[in-house]
C-alpha cells in the first residue's frame, strides 16, 4: 500500500487532534486538589480509562457528558473519594476547552488537499461543535456516538463510517483510519480490514495513558500529525 492509495482519511478527534490528555488532566486536577489526592498524572489517566470504557461499554446509548460523568464517580469511587455533582458537571463540559495539538490545524490543511476528511469520533454532536472551529478546516463527513448509538471499539462505529462515506462515491478500499487509540481505533479497524495510520502522541511515555492497553500492529506509525502530513505530501509529489 501507498498512502496516495486513498480518497479519504477518518480521524479519531480526541488523543489524535486534541491533546485530551492535557484537557483531561486539567479538568481533573481542582478536584482532587481539593480532597487532597497528589496522584500522578499516569495514575489519573489510567483511572480515567478504565472508568471510561466501562461507562461507554455499559451505557452506549448515553451522550459523552453523562459518560464523563459517570467516569468521573467511578474514579471516586475507586479512590474512596466523593465529587459533587457540580463537580461532575463542570468536567462533563470541559470537552470544548481542551487543548488541540500545536500541529493540527496546518496538518489538516495539507491533508486535504489530498483527501476527502471524516470524524469518527466517540463524542456527542454538542460537544464536538465546541472543538471544530479550533481544528482549521471543514470537515466532509461528520460521525459521532450520538449518531450511530454505540462507543469505539465497537465495530458498528466503523461500519457506519464505511457506508456513508461509500454513499458519498468513496470505495471502502479507498478509506485509511488515522488515530492515536490502538484500543478504541486501530484494533477493531484492522478486524475489519481498514489500514490505518498510528498517530502515536505518547512516543517515549510508558503505558497507554488515557486509553486502554491494547496489541495490534498498524500499518503506518509517526509520531505527529505533522510528521504524516510530510510523508503524505512526499508521496503524492513522487506520485506527480
Amino acid at each position: 500500500m501507498r498512502l496516495d492509495d486513498f480518497g479519504a482519511l477518518t480521524f479519531d478527534c480526541y488523543g489524535t487532534l486534541v491533546d485530551w490528555e492535557t484537557g483531561l488532566l486539567q479538568a481533573l486536577r481542582p478536584w482532587l486538589a481539593e480532597v487532597g489526592q497528589p496522584f500522578s498524572d499516569d495514575q489519573i489517566l489510567e483511572a480515567f480509562a478504565k472508568a471510561e470504557s466501562q461507562a461507554q461499554a455499559s451505557s452506549p446509548g448515553k451522550r459523552y457528558p453523562d459518560i464523563l460523568q459517570a467516569a468521573m464517580q467511578t474514579m471516586g469511587a475507586s479512590w474512596g473519594i466523593e465529587s459533587s455533582p457540580a463537580q461532575r458537571a463542570a468536567f462533563a463540559a470541559s470537552v470544548g476547552r481542551w487543548p488541540v495539538f500545536a500541529d493540527t490545524p496546518s496538518a489538516l490543511r495539507e491533508l486535504e488537499r489530498h483527501y476527502r476528511l471524516a470524524i469518527l469520533s466517540n463524542v456527542d454532536r454538542e460537544s464536538f461543535g465546541l472543538t471544530h472551529a479550533l481544528l482549521g478546516v471543514e470537515f466532509d463527513h461528520v460521525f459521532t456516538a450520538q449518531d450511530i448509538g454505540s462507543y469505539k471499539p465497537d465495530p458498528r462505529n466503523f461500519e457506519y463510517a464505511l457506508t456513508k462515506i461509500t454513499e458519498a462515491g468513496i470505495g471502502r478500499g479507498r478509506v485509511l483510519h488515522v488515530a492515536q487509540s490502538l484500543f478504541h481505533d486501530h484494533v477493531p479497524a484492522k478486524k475489519l480490514g481498514i489500514p490505518t495510520v498510528w498517530i502515536d502522541r505518547r512516543a517515549g511515555k510508558p503505558g497507554s495513558g488515557a486509553t486502554m492497553p491494547a496489541a495490534v500492529v498498524p500499518d503506518w506509525r509517526f509520531e505527529s500529525l505533522a510528521d504524516f502530513a510530510v510523508a503524505v505530501k512526499r508521496t503524492w509529489v513522487s506520485k506527480a
